[in-house]
């Protein structure tokens, strides 16, 4: 009798682990990589296209008229699938992008051989149709893909860049950084010179060799270096040399300390383009790497801002 009840028991207990793989396996499937992968829960109407290869209705899909940076991924398994920047306007009613990032997207003709559905390379997901030679874009084609079957990350906007800019007083220069689009802070200060932490009044005598100088953190996700580049122009006389309107002296002059070689290239693009409009242009470039930046007294910092005036010279021009 005690054989034959362990022999029952270890029975069921087979019974139970095979139906437990069988209800595993009903909510898992595995992708050609054979691993397990779990689904998104669809509600019925994303279903209807995700899974029934439905097409919502065109003009209706929250992502068609969608301009803001980021990455579109499967609705259902959140495998990425574009690039904000490979979408275009195309007035179809749908999304249209004109490439997938690589090995996203699987392509089938339809039974009837008139379109070529595209389907989510991961998970199987019906994203839409692809068409070539409409001629839209560069690249001549277009993925025609149904809102409903994506979802959308926006670009992280938190990656920040530093720039430092010395156009005069830098009362003046921090005015106009301070209040441009993307500006996280600005910080004014002194660099360039050979005297460790200096102070206002050894800048002043023009002796440590710094320059009056705003440092400047941005947010890459809503602005660019090259936007910074136009309005350090665009708020200075980049032709005087030793000093800036009625701030004479070499802690006045026009510099661009820059951080890497790509901003070293952004500023002597724009350099190109003034002279070629026949700007003598004073504006020198020296490495921030060997230059040390030295935040100036408290008094100095966002000046305009606290005496609730605007700068004496530095008058913002459009130049490009």
């Amino acid at each position: 009798m005690k054989a034959s009840k362990r022999l029952f028991l270890r029975g069921g207990q087979v019974v139970i682990l095979m139906l437990l793989f069988v209800f595993s396996a009903c909510s898992q499937t595995t992708n050609s990589n054979n691993k397990i992968m779990k689904f998104n829960e669809l509600t019925p109407e994303e279903e209807k296209v995700i899974l029934h290869k439905a097409t919502e209705r065109p003009f209706t899909g929250k992502y068609v008229d969608n301009k803001e940076k980021g990455t579109y991924t499967c609705k259902r398994c959140d495998a990425l699938l574009y690039r904000s920047e490979a979408k275009f306007e195309s007035n179809c009613g749908w999304p249209s992008f004109d490439d997938e990032i690589k090995g996203a997207i699987h392509r089938i003709p339809d039974a009837d051989g008139r379109r070529t559905e595209i389907v989510c390379a991961n998970c199987g997901a019906h994203l839409g149709h692809v068409f070539e030679g409409e001629g839209f874009t560069a690249k001549n084609t277009r993925h025609c893909v149904n809102s409903i079957s994506m979802n959308f990350i926006p670009a992280r906007s938190d990656k920040t860049e530093v720039a430092y800019f010395a156009s005069g007083c830098f009362w003046g220069t921090e005015y106009h950084f301070m209040k441009a689009n993307g500006v996280k802070t600005t910080t004014v200060g002194y660099m360039g010179g050979h005297v460790q932490n200096p102070s206002y009044k050894e800048v002043c005598t023009g002796t440590t060799g710094h320059v009056e100088t705003t440092e400047v953190l941005f947010d890459t996700g809503k602005t660019s270096y090259e936007e910074m580049i136009k309005l350090y122009f665009e708020t200075h006389d980049f032709t005087q040399v030793g000093g800036q309107g009625p701030d004479i002296g070499d802690q006045y002059r026009s510099v661009i300390f820059y951080v890497n070689d790509e901003q070293k290239m952004t500023a002597e693009k724009y350099i190109k383009i003034l002279t070629e409009k026949g700007h003598k242009v004073a504006t020198e470039l020296l490495p921030a790497e060997n230059n040390e930046f030295w935040e100036a007294e408290n008094y100095h910092q966002e000046y305009y801002e606290k005496k609730d005036g605007t700068p004496y010279c530095h008058i913002y021009r459009k130049i490009f």
